[in-house]
């Protein structure tokens, strides 16, 4: 489906990766790590589409529910989250996907009626 986030594209990805912190060391027990890229596009899949947790896609392309949401919280207490979506919103003003003229204060965007 257009338009759809399905992931991020490489471009996007080498914007994004130098923001995150080192890998973690390896736990001596549980599973690995989960990548940074996994973990990224199951987070931006949530923020995008406003959808519950259990209904994070399942594959090669997303991390597991428990580790990004670990891992949302993490960013969001040491500043990681607002730096990637500082880029992201820097990197979407730059290409012109931001229409700064119809954006209200609580996010809603409109069309202004000109007035001649």
């Amino acid at each position: 489906m257009p338009g759809r986030f399905n992931g991020l594209t490489d471009v996007q990805w080498e914007l994004l990766e130098p923001l995150l912190p080192r890998s973690p060391q390896k736990r001596p027990k549980g599973k690995p790590h989960t990548p940074w890229r996994k973990v990224c596009n199951s987070l931006f899949w949530i923020l995008t589409t406003g959808s519950r947790w259990c209904d994070l896609p399942e594959g090669s392309n997303w991390g597991s529910r428990s580790a990004t949401h670990r891992w949302l919280g993490e960013w969001q207490e040491d500043g990681t989250l607002d730096r990637l979506l500082s880029a992201l919103k820097e990197c979407a003003d730059i290409v012109g996907m931001i229409k700064w003229e119809r954006l209200a204060v609580d996010g809603f965007f409109f069309r202004r009626k000109r007035r001649w």
